[in-house]
């Protein structure tokens, strides 16, 4: 069964943002994911205001999202995050 890592924040350090913009693609793709969504335009339907930024990561299965996360090779990349980003990142199950 497919996962999606859905991803909703807000940029706060756009040079050091783009640093992690380069260094996460080859992550997810050696993994076995691919990007859905990285943040385009989005419009509110319901609830309010959307976040900033969204992105909606494909995997094979819950366990490969989640070893995608915990890889050494996307740690290195979420170290170039960490101070360029306020996110909420979570795995859902898929149809």
């Amino acid at each position: 069964m497919p996962a999606f890592v859905i991803v909703q924040g807000k940029v706060t350090d756009l040079e050091q943002y783009e640093q992690y913009k380069v260094a996460a693609p080859p992550t997810v793709s050696s993994a076995g994911g691919n990007y859905l969504v990285r943040g385009g335009a989005t419009t509110s339907l319901e609830g309010g205001e959307v976040p900033e930024r969204t992105v909606v990561l494909q995997f094979d299965t819950r366990d490969a999202a989640i070893a995608w996360y915990e890889s050494e090779q996307y740690r290195a990349a979420r170290a170039l995050r960490a101070n360029a980003a306020e996110l909420r990142m979570y795995v859902v199950d898929g149809a």
